[in-house]
This record gives C-alpha cells, sequence and structure tokens, in this order.
C-alpha cells in the first residue's frame, strides 16, 4: 500500500521531526523505532515510555440498551465488572468459533462504553452489532488520539500530568482533563507492564505528547511494543489470534462466559469446551540468541508438531523467545527444536509469559 493511501496518526509530524522510522501497519503509517527497539523495549521494563497507538479504533457505544447490545455481542460478561472499570473480551465467529479481534471495553459511564478494536477490524466490529432501539454506534476513531503509557516508572513520571486528575489504577477508567479538554485515562496497556492509556481529544495530543516528553518519558515505536507483549505472552491479532483460531487454543477460555446467555459464537464455543482443543498456545525458550520467527517449524523427535506464530529476541532474557500451537499432550519443560533458516535448533516448551515485571 503506497504511503499515500494510508492513515496517519494525528502525531505524524511529531514523530517525523523526532526521526522516527514509519512503517505500514493496519492500514496507518505509524513510528516503529526511534532510537531504536531495544533501546526502547528496555527503557519501557526499567522507567517509562510512552507508544502512540491512535491506530486502533476507538467506537462510542451508548444509550439505555448498549449494555445488553455488548453482552450478546462480545465473550466476556460485564456483570462481572461495572461502570469506570475495563474489561478485555472476544469477538467470536458465529459459525466456527474463531476470534474475530479482541478488544478492550472500557465503561465510562452508566450507559456509555467505549470499544477498542484493532487497527484493522473497526468496520467488522460495527457490522456484528445488531441494530436495537436504545443502543448508538460512532466511531469517534479520528476525533481522538490515543497514547500508551508504560514501564514501572510511569505514575512517578506523570505526577505532574495528574496533579489535578485521578491516577488509574489496573483496569480501572476515570476522567482526565488536559488544557482544558476532556478525555478518559485506562489502567490498561499492551506490554506487561504497569501504565496506562490516554484518550484525548485532538485539540489536545500535541500538547501532551511534548508534556510527556518534558517529564522525561521515552518515545517507542511499534517495534518495541510487540517485543514487549511477546516477553509478556500476550497475542497479536493476525497471529495467535484469528481465523482458525479458537479463545480455547489460545488459552484464553477465562475470556468467555457462557453461563452469561447468548452471544455470538457461544455454540461453536461450548462443541469445543466439550471434546477438548486439539491445540494450544504455548512458549518456546530457544538454546541461545538465534530468532525464531513466524512460519518456522517445531519439531519433537523427528516429526514436525507445529510452527511458530510470533518469535524474537528477547532484550531482557537476551535469547530468541517464540509463541507456537502444539498438541495438548506436550507439557512445559520438554525439549523440541525450532527451524531457524537452515538448521534446527534446541528450545524448551514453557507457560508464558517469558518476563514479567515483577521479575525485573
Amino acid at each position: 500500500m503506497a504511503s499515500s493511501d494510508l492513515l496517519h496518526s494525528p502525531l505524524d509530524s511529531e514523530h517525523r521531526a523526532l526521526g522516527a522510522r514509519m512503517a505500514e501497519f493496519g492500514g496507518w503509517e505509524m513510528p516503529i523505532q526511534y532510537s531504536g527497539v531495544l533501546e526502547e523495549h528496555r527503557s519501557c521494563r526499567t522507567d517509562a515510555v510512552v507508544f502512540d497507538v491512535s491506530h486502533l479504533g476507538s467506537l462510542r457505544v451508548f444509550g439505555p440498551q448498549a449494555k445488553r447490545v455488548l453482552q450478546q455481542t462480545f465473550t466476556n460478561d460485564l456483570e462481572r465488572i461495572g461502570p469506570s472499570k475495563a474489561q478485555y473480551t472476544h469477538l467470536l465467529d458465529s459459525d466456527d468459533g474463531h476470534v474475530v479481534d479482541d478488544v478492550i471495553i472500557w465503561w465510562v459511564d452508566d450507559d456509555e462504553f467505549l470499544v477498542m478494536p484493532n487497527a484493522s477490524n473497526t468496520d467488522q466490529l460495527i457490522a456484528s452489532f445488531s441494530p436495537v432501539d436504545g443502543c448508538e454506534v460512532q466511531d469517534i476513531t479520528s476525533t481522538r488520539a490515543v497514547l500508551a503509557v508504560q514501564g514501572p516508572a510511569a505514575a512517578t513520571r506523570l505526577k505532574g500530568i495528574f496533579v489535578d486528575n485521578e491516577y488509574p489504577t489496573k483496569f480501572t477508567v476515570v476522567p482526565f482533563s488536559f488544557s482544558g479538554h476532556e478525555g478518559f485515562a485506562a489502567g490498561t496497556g499492551y506490554t506487561g507492564e504497569d501504565g496506562l492509556e490516554l484518550h484525548v481529544p485532538l485539540a489536545a495530543v500535541h500538547d501532551l505528547w511534548q508534556s510527556l516528553l518534558a517529564a522525561g518519558v521515552t518515545p517507542a515505536g511499534l517495534g518495541a511494543r510487540d517485543t514487549l507483549r511477546l516477553e509478556a505472552g500476550l497475542p497479536l491479532h493476525g497471529f495467535e489470534l484469528g481465523p482458525g483460531i479458537t479463545p480455547l487454543q489460545a488459552g484464553f477460555g477465562w475470556v468467555v462466559r457462557p453461563e452469561k446467555g447468548e452471544f455470538l459464537g457461544r455454540t461453536p464455543y461450548l462443541a469445543e469446551l466439550a471434546s477438548g482443543p486439539e491445540r494450544r498456545l504455548r512458549g518456546l525458550v530457544v538454546n541461545g540468541r538465534q530468532i525464531p520467527r513466524h512460519g518456522c517449524p517445531i519439531n519433537l523427535a523427528g516429526s514436525t508438531v507445529g510452527e511458530v506464530t510470533s518469535g524474537n529476541f528477547s532484550p531482557m532474557l537476551n535469547c530468541g523467545i517464540a509463541l507456537g500451537f502444539l498438541p495438548p499432550e506436550i507439557v512445559d519443560g520438554s525439549p523440541v527444536e525450532i527451524g531457524i533458516r537452515d538448521r534446527f535448533v534446541e528450545a524448551t516448551v514453557v507457560k508464558p509469559p517469558f518476563v514479567s515485571s515483577k521479575s525485573i
């Protein structure tokens, strides 16, 4: 796709002024790195970084029937939380139960929600909602920006910005005001670290970005966001979630609450729950610095038993790590081999995450 055909973040000029390397991501041209992926990754694990994640979708779902519509669309149960909370959930295909998208829902007011789909799935998500009187769905992606501030020093770095705002705890959502503009802050993220995400109007984002940098928060690109989520064992849509992949296969049965009643994909989910999934997502730690990549074969006793879905070098472990689907009988600690280029390298099956913030 040509650069002229891509969508651009409202902070595009800020990224280019910092010398960011730009690349296509989900139909958007976004910063992949500034100083370098390894440096930005380690800054997130030890201090605080900011990612521009404005490529994510934003749907405002509101009205007296909004909650009912969301309950009948997504897998998780909003009755388990309440207003001012956030919840991770899945949208399933009605026919085979594969994960169409994984989203975060921010419950911002009694009858108002923000639904945050992956970049390329916004239109598909809108189409999944059944028309119901008393529920409106608005695509507000073009009216706002989303910034993710992540890392163990995030709260300290943001003290000045949150003097007159409540700092959100994990999976809570609070109003956020900056330079006279109203938005939201949520204790969510995609790195395995503490931090938050800021959902702000376009009129506020440039000043907010500059204030974050002035507070000592390091700008980081989507390259580091990917290596961070991999170390944390978090799935990426199109790799660990998507066509042919169900929540049970990906290890997300806890996101599905069939006891709440009907929702899209409930019938095929229950059928697989009864029979058991034929494969499960597992972690793989390479014995060495070789880097496994998507599509690399995984062998056990000379036979191919799966392939890598995501793989990279772990800056914190100094070795290659990967995710891949394997037969359920292969247990943690099993030795396997991963085909990397022209040879097979030794690896060990593990349960993700590979790195947790408590271990750093």
